[in-house]
């Protein structure tokens, strides 16, 4: 329950284990796919509209905000990008049980992160619909994107971060919808974030460094 402790610097150290222990460089693990499960079951819970520490690469928002990033970052290993890019090296996702598990449980993880697309906070609608966009890469939620199409033009195709607004714009193109007047990032090397960068491989880090670390999620 760290996540949600009432010291400020306590949520912030677990916050960084979601991003360094349980998907470390942008690698699934055994312990992420129940991680995610547990942090969509708290998105509601008001104690996530708490703040956390920043640091100059970290995004504006509160703790729900945070989460519904983490689970962007964690979707965007599994969609239909990283998957060729997978097999084009020969690591399929179907072969590698934890993106295997993220996949099943995309449905319930829109669910959850769709709720806040609308949301009052510009940050948490900016951070749902960042989660939502690679989410819709399942089967079975194909029918949701026709209609998020005018809010995330609307949302994240003016956020104040280009990270965003590039990824509505990809979004969008990739859908065959319309995202003229959208403006992405003139020089992508000003800023370099892995959590919103292009698709790695799901085997991106060497497992080894982590084992004995995620068998119990530190929150």
């Amino acid at each position: 329950m760290a996540l949600l402790d009432p010291e400020q610097d306590v949520r912030t150290r677990a916050l960084e284990d979601l991003h360094n222990v349980l998907h470390h460089q942008n690698t699934l693990y055994e312990a992420t796919p129940p991680t995610a499960l547990y942090v969509a079951a708290i998105l509601p819970d008001t104690r996530t509209l708490r703040s956390v520490d920043k640091d100059h690469r970290a995004f504006p928002g509160c703790v729900r905000a945070e989460l519904l990033l983490w689970i962007a970052s964690v979707a965007n290993e599994v969609t239909d990008a990283a998957d060729a890019i997978g097999q084009q090296h020969g690591f399929p996702l179907d072969d590698y049980p934890p993106a295997v598990a993220i996949r099943e449980i995309r449905p319930l993880l829109f669910s959850a992160a769709s709720a806040y697309a609308n949301d009052a906070d510009r940050a948490v609608s900016e951070a749902a619909l960042s989660a939502c966009i690679p989410l819709l890469d399942d089967h079975r939620l194909l029918h949701h994107r026709a209609a998020l199409v005018f809010v995330i033009r609307q949302v994240l195709g003016t956020s104040e971060l280009w990270q965003h607004r590039e990824r509505a714009i990809d979004a969008l193109n990739a859908w065959g919808e319309d995202s003229s007047g959208l403006e992405g990032q003139r020089n992508p090397f000003l800023f370099c974030d892995t959590d919103l960068s292009p698709h790695s491989s799901p085997w991106g880090a060497d497992q080894s460094t982590t084992q004995g670390r995620v068998d119990d999620p530190p929150f």
